[in-house]
Order: C-alpha cells, then sequence, then structure tokens
C-alpha cells in the first residue's frame, strides 16, 4: 500500500483563492484594501526569499504589501518605534517580524514581537492572541499549524474523535496545534524530548504531526499503517537537499497519507499568513 501525498501547492491554491476573493469582497463593500508590512532587518538571505514570497503572495490576492527593510544596525529602540508607527498606521492590517533578528537585538525578541498590535498580529504569536486561542475564543493563529487543519478540512480527512500524537512543543507549532486539534475533537498527546517510550505513543496516533527539527526522525515502525503523517520539518541536509522530520521514503509505505518536504506544509504557511491578513482585516473594520 502506498500513501495519498498531501502536495501543499494544491491545497495552498485552494486557500489564497478563497482570501482574494475575500479581499475583492472588502474592496468593493468596505473600500478598504487589505495592507500588510514586513519588516525585515539585517541582510539574513534565506529572511530575504521569505520576504519575498511574502511580497509575491500579497500581489497576487490583491494586499497592499510594504517591505520595511532596516539596517543591521538598528537598535531595539528604533524597531520598537518603526513597529508603533505601523500600528498607529490605519492603511496596514497586519504586522510581520522576518526572525531570526541580528544578534545584537535577538534576545529581544519577545519584547518585540509583543510590541506589535495583537489585531495586526498576522503570526499569530502574541499573548493575547496565544490566549484566545487556549480558551477557544476568535483569535489570530500560527499560520502553520492553522495551515495543517485546513489542509485536513480540505483533503476530507476527518479529526473529530480521532486519536492525535504530536511530537514537538513549540510555541510556533506544537503548542497551537495541541489546541486546533483539540477545539475540532481530537483526543492529544504532546510528545518531545523527554517522553519515554516515543515510538509506543506514535503507534496509537491516526494523525501524526511532526514538529521537532530533526531529520528523518519518524521512521516507518513508528506509524500506524493507515495513519495520517503530516511532516512540518525543514532540515537542510545538503546545500540543495531538504528533508522533513519524517523519513518520507519509508513512511509513504505505511501512512494512509502523508505530507512531502519539500513541497508540503511550507507552502501552506505563506498561504494562511494572507487568510490571517484578511481576517486581520476585518477584526479592524469591526
Amino acid at each position: 500500500m502506498s500513501a495519498r501525498i498531501l502536495y501543499g501547492k494544491d491545497f495552498a491554491a485552494q486557500i489564497k483563492e478563497s482570501a482574494r476573493r475575500e479581499v475583492e469582497e472588502l474592496k468593493n463593500k468596505f473600500g478598504v484594501t487589505p495592507g500588510l508590512a514586513v519588516i525585515i532587518v539585517g541582510e539574513n538571505p534565506a529572511s530575504q526569499i521569505y520576504v519575498r514570497n511574502k511580497n509575491k503572495a500579497c500581489e497576487e490576492l490583491g494586499i497592499k504589501s510594504e517591505a520595511v527593510a532596516m539596517p543591521e544596525t538598528t537598535t531595539k529602540d528604533e524597531l520598537l518605534k518603526k513597529i508603533d508607527d505601523l500600528n498607529a498606521n490605519p492603511d496596514i492590517h497586519g504586522i510581520l517580524v522576518q526572525l531570526p533578528l541580528p544578534d545584537a537585538i535577538k534576545a529581544h525578541s519577545e519584547e518585540i514581537l509583543n510590541r506589535i498590535d495583537p489585531r495586526k498580529d498576522v503570526d499569530g504569536f502574541h499573548p493575547v492572541n496565544v490566549g484566545k486561542l487556549v480558551t477557544g475564543s476568535p483569535a489570530l493563529v500560527p499560520c502553520t499549524p492553522a495551515g495543517c487543519i485546513e489542509m485536513l478540512d480540505l483533503a476530507g480527512i476527518e479529526i473529530d474523535g480521532k486519536r492525535a500524537v504530536i511530537i514537538g512543543r513549540s510555541n510556533i507549532v506544537g503548542k497551537p496545534m495541541l489546541h486546533l486539534l483539540m477545539a475540532r475533537h481530537a483526543t492529544v498527546t504532546v510528545c518531545h524530548s523527554h517522553t519515554k517510550n516515543l515510538p509506543e505513543i506514535t503507534r496509537q496516533a491516526e494523525i501524526l504531526v511532526a514538529a521537532m527539527g530533526k531529520p528523518k526522525f519518524v521512521t516507518a515502525d513508528m506509524i500506524k499503517p493507515g495513519a495520517v503523517v503530516i511532516d512540518v520539518g525543514i532540515n537542510r541536509i545538503a546545500p540543495k537537499k531538504l528533508v522533513g522530520d519524517v523519513d518520507f521514503d519509508a513512511a509513504v509505505e505505511v501512512a494512509g497519507a502523508i505530507t512531502p518536504v519539500p513541497g508540503g506544509v511550507g507552502l501552506l504557511t505563506v498561504a494562511m499568513l494572507m487568510k490571517n491578513v484578511v481576517t486581520a482585516t476585518k477584526l479592524q473594520i469591526k
């Protein structure tokens, strides 16, 4: 048996199309064009690629995009001042600070991200949005886990009542994924580096989410036959070779459905960012 491959491109296209229609509606109904500001500090080449991809996605969907490039030497106070200006700008509905920040201000990342107005926090990292997610109130949710849920829905994969296991407890993927799956009535176990008998637990999962940043960590014998495997990991193991946290070639023979790396969850993240910009715009119009 070979698994159904869940290609991110197909689902990302559907998410973007839905966002594009909502952008049109906001323009026609309220005369408002959603606006996203992406702040990039310094010259990190990977970050520059991400920012270009985000700008391109905005252009495709009719979202106004502003790339705010700041020099490597930017101080914490200068960056906070820039965020304050964007918070006060009614034409900007979403603000995103591209990580990682330069070494000189990296230690202040949390304070910097928390300066963003929660209504404009399209990454969904602000404590106010995290609190809303935990308590089940409508909020801006981190793009990657939200994209995973959207993908399961679009693929017609049932979540309700399923046994889900997440490997990894980061604030960006593991923890929000827990709350999103629980909100959809899955029974969820979160595993991490201190978990005992990990394969025993992962083999019970009908939905298995791998998000710990270890190349090919999840092997075929850790997967329940027929399970849905969502691989969130992106690991560079050679200049031009990316692999996930799952040993794809082995897992594809056991799983019922699986996301590839590259070409899987990564493509959903930018699509969900666009959806979050639309959601943020609606929150601000209200």
